[in-house]
C-alpha cells in the first residue's frame, strides 16, 4: 500500500510533514508512506529543505496521494509540464487536498461538481476554479477528500487510514498524537470530522 503526499517547492511544513507522521502510525508490512515531489529536493515555505522520496510518475500510480499545500500553489497549477505529469484517478486512488491543495485537484479536474474544504487565503481561488468551498474542516465525497487550515491536516490522513486500515486503526493515530489529557476529546472530535464521509 503506497501513500503519497505530493509536496511542491514552497510547501507548508505543517501540511505535508504531519500527514507524514499520523500516516506513518500504520506499521504493517506493505505500508509505504513517501513524500513526492517534481524534483530531488524541495524548499518549504520556512526553508526547510527536504529529500524527495518518490517522483510524481510513482505517486501517480500510488493507493492514494494527498496534495499537500505551500506558498508556490499558483505557480504550481499553471506549469503545464508538471500538471501534465499528475495522472490522478479517484476511480483508482483515494484522493486529498490540504489548503491550497485543492486548487490543484480543481485545476485537473477532479472537484467538478464536488465542493471542497480549503484554507480562507486559498478559498477566492479555488472559487474561482469553479468549485464550492464549505466553511468547515474537512469534506469527502467518494474518493475524494479534502481539508482546510493546517491543523485539518490530521483528519485527512486519519480518513485515509480509516478507508485502508479501517476506522479503529484511523482512532489510534489520533489518540498517539493527541495532546496528553485530552485524548479522548481530540480522537472524538477527529472521528466524527471523517466518519460522516466514510462508506457505509
Amino acid at each position: 500500500m503506497h501513500i503519497a503526499i505530493l509536496t511542491f517547492e514552497g510547501f507548508n511544513e505543517l501540511d505535508s510533514l504531519i500527514a507524514l507522521g499520523v500516516l506513518n502510525r500504520v506499521k504493517k508490512p506493505g505500508w509505504r508512506v513517501s513524500i513526492a515531489s517534481p524534483a530531488v529536493r524541495v524548499r518549504s515555505m520556512n526553508g526547510l529543505v527536504i529529500e524527495s522520496q518518490a517522483t510524481l510518475r510513482e505517486a501517480s500510480e500510488a493507493d492514494a496521494v494527498l496534495v499537500g499545500s505551500g506558498m508556490q500553489t499558483h505557480e504550481v497549477v499553471a506549469d503545464a509540464a508538471l500538471m501534465a505529469q499528475l495522472q490522478l484517478d479517484p476511480t483508482r486512488q483515494l484522493l486529498g487536498a490540504q489548503c491550497s491543495g485543492a486548487l490543484v485537484l480543481a485545476k485537473l479536474g477532479l472537484l467538478d461538481n464536488v465542493p471542497a474544504c480549503t484554507d480562507l487565503t486559498t478559498k477566492p481561488w479555488v472559487q474561482a476554479a469553479g468549485v464550492e468551498v464549505l466553511n468547515q474542516a474537512f469534506f469527502a465525497k467518494g474518493n475524494l477528500a479534502t481539508a482546510g487550515g493546517c491543523l485539518a491536516s490530521p483528519y485527512l490522513a486519519a480518513w485515509v487510514i480509516a478507508r485502508l486500515e479501517g476506522i479503529d486503526a484511523a482512532a489510534s493515530a489520533l489518540h498517539y498524537l493527541a495532546p496528553v489529557g485530552e485524548k479522548d476529546q481530540y480522537v472524538e472530535q477527529g472521528m466524527r470530522h471523517i466518519t460522516a464521509y466514510l462508506p457505509v
